[in-house]
């Protein structure tokens, strides 16, 4: 399950969100919640959501230095802000740090699920990319303890000749010290 933060500073604007979205019947944890980035940031190393949603503007920090904040310590996290502010400089702010989509407030409830379904799809993709890298790295791994063995093998039941043993051991990887008497 998808686990969400939501930092908001006005109240209001905080509990609709909360409580207007079936969070579990779209496959969301709702796993948190803060009114300033300040409180929000510990929040967030703590419970690592997948997704912050965060205001623009708050008392003490603001979301674009939260969302900086969160990008470094926890890049996995994907952020959406929300503002009441049609800014053109926030909006790039916001693209430099990373942020995954940036809402301008009204937001009606149809607008924030499509945006956090645009965004779990991204996060489903990016951990299926994830699983099948580990996937590959593990059989490369396996073929290669398998090749040395085979190798070892080969030397050891002596199927190869001395030109033969130095270049499959530099195709492998393997040192061979050549020592003279």
């Amino acid at each position: 399950m998808i686990k969400v933060f939501l930092v908001e500073d006005e109240y209001v604007i905080r509990e609709g969100i909360k409580k207007n979205i079936d969070w579990q019947a779209h496959g969301y944890e709702f796993c948190g919640e803060a009114g300033d980035g300040e409180l929000a940031f510990p929040m967030i190393q703590e419970i690592r959501p997948d997704i912050v949603i965060t205001d623009i503007r708050m008392p003490f920090m603001d979301g674009l230095a939260l969302s900086s904040l969160v990008n470094k310590e926890l890049p996995g996290t994907k952020i959406i802000i929300i503002s009441g502010y049609d800014d053109f400089e926030y909006a790039r702010q916001a693209i430099r740090i990373g942020v995954e989509q940036y809402l301008l407030k009204p937001i009606t409830k149809a607008t924030l699920t499509a945006t956090l379904s645009e965004v779990r799809e991204k996060i489903e993709n990016e951990r299926q990319a994830e699983d099948y890298l580990e996937k590959f790295r593990s059989e490369v791994q396996e073929y290669e303890q398998f090749s040395r063995r085979r190798f070892f093998e080969q030397v050891v039941t002596g199927q190869l000749s001395v030109g033969e043993i130095y270049e499959k051991a530099g195709t492998l990887g393997i040192a061979i010290e050549a020592q003279c008497y």
